[in-house]
């Protein structure tokens, strides 16, 4: 049976540079990095020459860059300090982020009462409304975070983080920005981006699950959500995983030296498969902006199929049959029931009733593979 993995926006398959690394770190830098003797200094050289290569890549100082296990604990370590450190009492965000943001920040309005608004979004697509955005920033005299994902999770959306940033700036209001869709994907410079907070995973750029990074701009005045030692300057404590950390340096460094050629890859992979399901599936939709390449991001499509909702049900299950990996939504949601969140507050009824797909690629893929999926779902649809 062919094998087809179309759902890179979940995890990514591991670099074989990276494993390399990952094993020869564990294989000789077993010391723990906060020890003092020789074995303890060079796992902590590792670590720390890690550390400023990621910075350099993203245009920041080493200081500012905070392991963590990954994209929700990033996001829920600045979310959490911002509310309880900087004093933030008003929240910006919206409907459509990823549930590391959504769920914290329900979380901080149950809790402490914070203020939380939902920016509008443009009909049917889902991008963000900048002309509301800057509207909510300009009435209200409230300490303020807005957050907005870079590149959205499940549709692909791409936020225009250099003009929300500005607008942050502007009012004098925090900015956060999950990152984790976008970087290794998009070239990134904070050092002209002025985004405060930003968080990442090593697994979305073909390094290993588990390891990730806070960005956390100077002189915020964030402390720590975990305590204990006094690990990545008293922010977040605990033992790094190094073999994780140097394995996710090692990703990050080689997808930027690929960026362009595997941009200009993948983005033809996207658009022949967007050509393929409209010649061969009349009645197929792409959802929020994935038809418009300077607002959606070339890793992903999400498709809407022209099918019954009983056949529906059996959709994601024949295509795993088939050997085909892909996703309703967020893997992060996927023993959900209640069905897709993003889709729920951009999608008409009409199309909500209707099965959709999650497609998301990387440079390992095919066409041939992108002609196999077509014709296994043209056949489910016609049986």
């Amino acid at each position: 049976m062919k094998k087809v993995y179309f759902d890179s926006a979940a995890t990514t398959q591991v670099r074989s540079e990276v494993i390399r690394c990952i094993t020869e770190v564990l294989k000789t830098e077993y010391g723990n990095p906060s020890s003092t003797h020789s074995y303890g200094r060079s796992s902590k050289s590792l670590l720390e020459n890690a550390r400023k290569e990621i910075a350099k890549i993203l245009g920041v100082t080493a200081a500012e860059i905070i392991f963590t296990s990954g994209g929700t604990e990033a996001d829920n370590l600045i979310l959490n300090s911002c509310v309880r450190d900087l004093k933030v009492a008003r929240i910006i965000t919206s409907k459509i982020e990823h549930h590391a943001v959504l769920y914290c920040i329900q979380e901080l309005q149950d809790k402490h009462g914070i203020e939380v608004e939902y920016v509008n979004l443009e009909a049917e697509c889902g991008s963000v409304d900048y002309d509301d955005l800057e509207s909510r920033l300009q009435h209200s005299n409230a300490k303020t975070l807005v957050s907005l994902m870079h590149v959205n999770n499940e549709v692909g959306n791409v936020l225009d983080i250099d003009r929300t940033a500005r607008l942050c700036k502007q009012y004098d209001a925090l900015f956060h920005s999950d990152t984790v869709q976008s970087v290794g994907h998009y070239e990134i410079d904070f050092s002209v981006i002025p985004v405060d907070f930003a968080a990442v995973a090593a697994h979305k750029f073909h390094g290993p699950k588990g390891a990730g990074f806070a960005f956390i701009r100077k002189n915020t005045g964030l402390k720590p959500l975990i305590f204990g030692g006094e690990q990545e300057r008293g922010l977040r404590a605990g033992t790094e995983a190094v073999y994780a950390i140097a394995g996710m340096a090692e990703a990050l460094k080689i997808a930027y030296q690929n960026l362009d050629k595997e941009k200009k890859y993948i983005t033809e992979l996207k658009d022949y498969f967007k050509q393929k399901l409209r010649d061969e599936i009349p009645g197929v939709k792409f959802n929020g902006a994935c038809d418009d390449n300077n607002k959606s991001t070339y890793t992903l499509l999400n498709v809407c199929l022209p099918i019954s909702e009983e056949k529906a049900l059996m959709l994601l299950f024949q295509l795993d049959l088939k050997g085909i990996a892909c996703s309703k939504g967020s893997a992060c949601q996927s023993g959900s029931t209640k069905g897709s969140h993003v889709l729920n507050a951009i999608l008409p009824e009409s199309d909500l009733k209707k099965p959709s797909i999650r497609f998301s690629f990387s440079s390992f893929n095919t066409k041939e593979e992108v002609d196999y999926v077509v014709d296994v779902l043209k056949e489910f649809i016609t049986a």
